[in-house]
């Protein structure tokens, strides 16, 4: 090996390149997350059953629980049947919802929460406005643009889209995000979607999360609901629409801390199937 070539590869090296998974490398997203053709035809069927919004054509992306990108689709023909800008939405709004979640385990010595907590992107909305609990939460937690602009666009939404296998990253705070929850009440990760209004985004992610089975989060014999701040223990991470004028102008007022803004079109939030024990 030449002093050139050592130079090269450790300038390479240092510049941390983005691993590539086209070869067949699969992620480490066991613990019973859907496939690439799972996630790929729940987002189909999840899309064809909405039509509020501008029914358009929409971007899924699921999260592991360390925030790694397991699979990425798309619902149209092409991946330029979709927005395009929206495929890096659905990640950043699955890792949100895996970020922002939590299981009976967080529970220990006193703290956490004994019976979990979700929260959907759609929930974060007003809480991170000015003047809001979690102001400032929208700027951490930046997307890795290293990982979500890789690679060949061919690939985009495929089985070898080029973000599977790296963190994402990212904080969305609108609807479309949600934590997944395995038998038992297990958070296991993060569904995202993105493509309409957010509040379409968010009726289809539920129904995503629904048709994948992975909303295990009402009561059982041995486990009480997991709990959220809707106010439905039915649909315990729904978007709220709560949000009244401001008087004094600006942001619209939460009258719970949680609410998000109407969308065009908005409708069937609260009739979404009820999550599963």
């Amino acid at each position: 090996m030449t002093k050139r070539t050592t130079a090269l590869t450790c300038i390479a090296l240092a510049l941390g390149a983005v691993p590539s998974f086209a070869q067949g490398f699969q992620p480490p997203c066991g613990n019973g997350l859907p496939s690439y053709s799972q996630l790929k035809s729940a987002i189909a069927q999840a899309t064809m059953a909405e039509s509020s919004g501008l029914n358009n054509q929409m971007w899924a992306t699921i999260v592991n629980r360390d925030g790694i990108v397991c699979a990425v689709a798309f619902s149209g023909t092409n991946r330029g049947a979709q927005w395009p800008g929206s495929r890096v939405i659905s990640a950043q709004k699955a890792n949100t919802g895996n970020a922002f979640s939590l299981d009976a385990s967080s529970y220990s010595n006193g703290s956490g929460q004994g019976v979990g907590l979700a929260l959907s992107s759609a929930n974060l909305f007003s809480a991170v406005q000015p003047g809001g609990s979690l102001f400032g939460l929208q700027e951490s937690n930046p997307v890795n643009t290293r990982v979500a602009y890789a690679g060949l666009s061919s690939q985009y939404g495929t089985n070898d889209d080029p973000m599977v296998g790296s963190k994402i990253g990212g904080v969305n705070v609108f609807g479309g995000g949600l934590a997944l929850y395995a038998t038992g009440h297990v958070i296991v990760g993060g569904v995202g979607v993105s493509g309409d209004t957010s509040c379409a985004d968010h009726n289809i992610a539920w129904r995503v999360r629904n048709i994948l089975g992975l909303d295990h989060m009402a009561k059982t014999a041995a486990l009480p609901a997991v709990g959220g701040v809707s106010g439905d223990p039915a649909r315990p991470d729904n978007i709220i629409f709560d949000i009244k004028e401001n008087p004094s102008g600006g942001t619209g007022i939460s009258a719970g801390g949680f609410g998000h803004p109407m969308c065009l079109n908005t409708s069937g939030s609260s009739t979404l199937p009820p999550v599963e024990p």
